[in-house]
């Protein structure tokens, strides 16, 4: 492939071709066993035919003596792990059931892998499949998702219908409420249902706990006691308009029986997690943003039999967007945050509400676990340096720290450490009397004698940040054919308060467009960049942004858009979400804020990216900006109908490009693209755009 030729390392590596890279183990989700003698985690890699992503799991040593083994071989993925009281490992698999009456293809189904070695045995499955599991930390109580057909009388009736359905080849789904598709799903017709599941047994009848719950649970987020009486779960809530917010139900093990514990009618409330003596439930709440005001999140508690809610540490203006983690006492909290350009580790004081940090790593951290004894603390460490991988710290010494954190210590993973063709810079500069920062990746040979050409990449979200590795966005490829990658946090971004997000309110190209010119102008001053050679891109939010710089600025010589936003009028009536934009921008911010006016204005080569399975910002964005740069743009279709525009189209692919081969047809076409616009090279000397394309 022409990709190795444009390396600039002379020595084989992870980054010397794309098929290397495409191959490299990924590590996800960490768990600690209950004595805390074992950590598990999920290693992606290619399928035997490369069509997709295999998960296996992996035992990681809390210790650090002993190296990463395999605990699952198997073809088909083993993913979602959880421990059962006694160390048993639970995980959801496809691999085949071996039962007599089930389907030719294996639907995901729940299986226990002994503490002690030997085979894994099928515990719970439906010809639907399952997509969720907990377990309660003193008991066999297990709860599982999986969908139910609206018309089933019960589960045996389901699977009837199920069965019926696909031997009629009938997929067709009748709509009675909002939403109808999420992400890269169909929603319907089965709803999803928690089953309580006895998971000491082989393939004891799952129970019904919540035959009522409509299309609540899509999405659901839960948690259960450690004595496995009663589960906390997110509920879905309609409102008017088509609209949805979200409360917390309380659903007794034994029963079914369901009660609300909090229900806000202006906020949207997440991730529960209940203290270790089963009476508290920590939630994070979000309230509902408005035009003018992105509201963040705040970390709240509630008794587990209802009472009035209480806030924990409400001065601590970071957007939580994920579980919080109990210390064993139930004295505390450890709870990951954004904060400029990182993501560490925070303890909250629950007497004081007094907020620490942890961490004092350049580094994202995610999956947070403690040691029963509450000593230890374990996580996957991820950086723009490193992939994730497992680490530990000791939480008595991060606490002595006075708040500046301490570092964390590798522990022996399934991956090698990467070697990295170039190094990572950190920029801090102002607009405005606004403190800024952005990560600069160099290549190894950009210097002032030989500066790099420039990449400005933009992150999506909008509400996000740039502090981690990532799979999908690597600029380390990049790096290793020679240009720089420059990646900011603009107006919007998370990490720097709320002030910072609201900058950015209803007017996504106001002041997160002057933020991202303004770093670039930073980088290009920079004598080992090349002013003259730069181009933009981003996916998502970062292609709405590449879309309104293609359309405000000519200073670059390339723009890549990738499920970008384009015409937000219509965007907000097919995407999957359609309520939330409402809420996001005004009517005169929705029209300040369109890119799709100044498309005359676009005289800058732009290759769009989409994927038809894209639910969150349909095809129909892409289809709309590509007719519209053939047809009006400044670069538009000549008599020939040809343009230097280009359109790169995956019809199986979703909001992301997940499969191995088309991960390596993306950065391959983006690389060909930018050879020929940024670097001027001639048709006859650019690289030859991926000869899988045809």
């Amino acid at each position: 492939m022409w990709y190795k030729d444009l390396v600039t390392s002379e020595k084989p590596a992870w980054y010397s071709d794309l098929a290397s890279y495409a191959a490299l183990p990924r590590l996800s989700g960490l768990i600690l066993s209950p004595d805390g003698s074992r950590l598990v985690t999920q290693v992606a890699t290619p399928s035997q035919d490369g069509s997709k992503y295999v998960n296996a799991l992996w035992r990681i040593d809390p210790s650090g003596q002993t190296p990463a083994q395999p605990l699952t071989r198997t073809p088909e993925s083993s993913h979602s792990p959880t421990f059962a009281h006694n160390g048993d490992l639970l995980f959801l698999s496809a691999r085949p059931s071996g039962l007599k009456d089930a389907p030719d293809k294996a639907p995901t189904a729940l299986w226990r892998l002994p503490a002690d070695g030997g085979e894994a045995r099928l515990v719970a499955w439906r010809r639907g499949g399952i997509d969720q599991v907990v377990a309660a930390a003193s008991c066999e109580a297990t709860v599982v998702k999986a969908g139910v057909l609206v018309s089933a009388a019960n589960l045996d009736d389901d699977d009837r219908l199920a069965k019926a359905r696909a031997e009629g080849h009938v997929n067709a789904i009748l709509q009675t409420a909002y939403p109808v598709r999420f992400w890269d799903q169909d929603l319907g017709p089965a709803k999803p249902q928690l089953l309580a599941v006895d998971a000491a047994q082989t393939l004891a009848p799952p129970r019904q706990l919540t035959p009522g719950a409509g299309s609540a649970l899509w999405d659901c987020q839960l948690d259960i006691t450690p004595g496995g009486d009663s589960v906390v779960t997110t509920w879905d809530v309609p409102m008017s308009g088509g609209s949805l917010r979200v409360k917390l139900v309380r659903l007794d093990y034994a029963s079914g029986q369901a009660k609300t514990l909090i229900d806000d009618p202006v906020a949207d409330l997440s991730h529960p997690a209940i203290s270790p003596d089963g009476k508290t439930v920590a939630y994070i709440r979000w309230e509902h943003t408005t035009p003018t005001d992105a509201k963040g999140t705040g970390l709240w508690l509630t008794d587990i039999d209802g009472g009035e809610p209480r806030q924990i540490a409400a001065s601590f203006d970071r957007v939580i967007d994920a579980k919080p983690v109990w210390l064993p006492d139930g004295s505390g909290l450890l709870l990951v945050a954004d904060d400029q350009g990182r993501a560490p580790v925070f303890h909250v004081a629950l007497a004081s509400g007094t907020v620490t940090k942890l961490t004092s790593d350049v580094a994202a951290f995610s999956d947070v676990n403690l040691s029963p004894d509450g000593a230890t603390v374990y996580a996957l460490r991820s950086s723009y340096t490193a992939p994730p991988a497992p680490v530990r710290f000791d939480l008595t010494q991060a606490l002595a720290a006075d708040g500046n954190g301490i570092a964390t210590t590798a522990l022996p993973g399934p991956a090698e450490v990467l070697e990295l063709p170039g190094r990572l810079e950190e920029l801090r500069f102002e607009r405005d009397g606004v403190d800024l920062r952005a990560f600069l990746v160099l290549p190894a040979a950009a210097s002032p004698a030989k500066p790099a050409p420039l990449l400005l990449w933009i992150h999506g979200g909008p509400v996000s940040s740039w502090n981690a590795w990532s799979w999908r966005w690597n600029p380390w490829l990049m790096a290793a054919v020679g240009y720089a990658v420059l990646l900011p946090d603009p107006a919007l971004s998370t990490g720097y308060g709320l002030d910072f997000i609201n900058r950015g309110q209803d007017d996504w190209g106001g002041a997160p467009f002057e933020d991202l010119m303004t770093a670039t102008d930073v980088a290009i001053a920079r004598p080992d960049i090349d002013a003259t050679r730069t181009a933009a891109m981003g996916g998502s939010f970062g292609g709405y942004m590449a879309n309104w710089v293609a359309g405000h600025t000519d200073r670059f010589k390339a723009i890549v858009t990738h499920a970008s936003l384009w015409h937000l009028p219509s965007f907000y009536g097919t995407t999957d979400m359609g309520f939330y934009w409402e809420r996001e921008f005004t009517p005169e911010g929705t029209e300040r804020s369109n890119p799709s006016p100044s498309v005359a204005r676009i005289a800058t080569p732009m290759l769009v990216i989409h994927g038809d399975k894209d639910y969150r910002v349909p095809i129909s964005e892409g289809l709309r900006l590509w007719w519209d740069l053939l047809s009006r743009s400044a670069l538009a279709a000549g008599d020939d109908g040809t343009s230097p525009h280009r359109f790169l189209y995956f019809p199986d692919e979703n909001h992301w490009v997940l499969t191995p081969a088309h991960a390596q047809i993306w950065y391959g076409t983006v690389l060909a693209f930018l050879a020929r616009h940024v670097l001027d090279l001639p048709e006859e000397q650019a690289p030859a755009w991926p000869e899988l394309l045809g």
